[in-house]
């Protein structure tokens, strides 16, 4: 809607010469011209689509008390658009009385279109809008009061800004109603889906915890779309910018994105529950498998510990412990719970025997090690005492009664039992400083024959 302005020789400017035919003609050609825009403006807000709606809901809340007043404003507009209609027709028809209007004719006119000669009529609405202007005391938004007195382009102006207040209230209803209740609708039947899924798999409220989330969410979307509908303003957020364009903002997506973020949320439990049914008797397979393991190497590991007792003297062999009851006990309560398709039971109860499973595996054989750490201790030392006894023959001074004296009592230590590994280790040593000894002499003549 535009605001017409003054030409020469209006009240607002008394220097200025009267206006001739032409100048009056122009005027109301531009008051012709706004009287079309304002009528145009008028029917599509009584047409828009937001109104309709607004005017069917069963409104509460923010948007009841906005579009209240609205539904005054609207009134008024179509009061004040008589005047201006009822104004410019009187001065349309002064203009037709003559084709060179008189000089009396067009200070009428310069009067009818400058002046502040249109008074609003009364309407239903005034007692609730009289002196209800809006906050800040803005003359051009508030409504008329019955009686008030307006020239043409004043009238155009207070026009203007019930318009653009009441446009603002049906635009973001609208945008609101738009775009928030299909998401929620969109959203619920991917929840519900999700929710079917879900109770396949045995993630049901009480049983699991996404379970409970699933209903919160449902409970939580219920009342965010009846919220929506019956006050969708409580939803819009003003344009940061400070436009005073109508419908300056945009809809207000946290709840459903906080609810659209948790159903996400629950759709990856689920699948990873649907991934260890799928997965299942694999993974128990593979559990049962390292357990089996390990227990065999346990086995092992308390065998050895016996033949080292029974074989090596004075050494500290570490206790093996039993097999983990704990681990086949839990083991045995995966498979009940496959049996009975409690996935989402089996799904953690499975990532923690994994681990544990693979700890107790390490476990066993670090006991293994641990405990046939003298027998390997043996089985060097008697490598090393043949090693030496090999070199000694080589060089032809494995006959030696020294060599052989010293050879044969490590051997006897390493190879009877039990085994005395510290004086084996001695015995070793001994025969190998003598060996080395021996061969002293054969290096001292291999230089001279050189």
């Amino acid at each position: 809607m535009g605001v017409p302005g003054p030409f020469p020789g209006s009240p607002g400017r008394p220097d200025a010469p009267a206006p001739d035919r032409e100048e009056v003609d122009r005027a109301l050609e531009r008051l012709g011209a706004e009287y079309e825009a304002i009528e145009t403006s008028l029917l599509a807000l009584q047409d828009h689509a937001g109104r309709r709606l607004l005017e069917g809901a069963e409104l509460s809340g923010t948007t009841k008390e906005r579009w209240a007043e609205a539904e005054r404003s609207i009134t008024v507009l179509w009061s004040l658009f008589d005047a201006y209609t009822a104004a410019l027709e009187s001065a349309r028809e002064l203009r037709e009385r003559r084709r060179w209007p008189s000089a009396e004719d067009l200070a009428e006119l310069t009067e009818l279109l400058n002046g502040e000669g249109v008074t609003v009529p009364a309407t239903d609405a005034d007692a609730e809008t009289a002196g209800g202007g809006p906050k800040g005391g803005d003359p051009e938004g508030g409504p008329a009061r019955p009686g008030e007195r307006f020239s043409l382009e004043g009238l155009v102006a207070r026009i203007n800004g019930l318009y653009a207040r009441s446009l603002d209230v049906i635009v973001a209803a609208d945008s609101v109603w738009s775009a928030l209740p299909a998401r929620i609708d969109l959203l619920s039947a991917e929840l519900q889906r999700t929710r079917s899924l879900a109770h396949s798999v045995g993630v049901r409220p009480g049983e699991h915890p996404a379970g409970d989330d699933l209903e919160r969410i449902t409970e939580e979307l219920s009342r965010l779309r009846a919220r929506v509908i019956a006050d969708p303003l409580a939803f819009w957020v003003s344009s940061s910018t400070g436009s005073s364009a109508p419908g300056g903002g945009r809809p207000d997506t946290g709840r459903y994105d906080r609810a659209a973020r948790a159903l996400e949320d629950i759709r990856r439990e689920v699948a990873a529950v649907l991934d260890v049914r799928q997965d299942a008797e694999r993974r128990l397979v593979q559990l049962r498998d390292v357990l089996s393991r390990a227990d065999r190497t346990l086995t092992e590991a308390r065998q050895a510990r016996g033949e080292v007792l029974a074989k090596i003297a004075a050494s500290e062999v570490p206790a093996v412990s039993g097999p983990s009851t704990a681990l086949h006990e839990q083991l045995a309560a995966a498979a009940d719970y496959r049996r009975r398709a409690q996935w989402h039971r089996l799904s953690p109860l499975l990532d923690s025997l994994e681990e544990r499973a693979e700890d107790e595996l390490h476990r066993a054989r670090e006991s293994l090690t641990a405990v046939t750490a003298p027998l390997a201790v043996r089985a060097e030392l008697r490598g090393r005492l043949d090693a030496y006894r090999a070199k000694a023959a080589r060089h032809g001074v494995a006959e030696d009664p020294l060599l052989t004296e010293r050879y044969d009592i490590a051997r006897r230590m390493l190879w009877s039992a039990p085994c005395d590994l510290r004086a084996a280790e001695q015995a070793v040593w001994r025969y190998q400083q003598a060996a080395a000894e021996a061969l002293v002499p054969l290096q001292r003549e291999g230089r001279e024959e050189s």
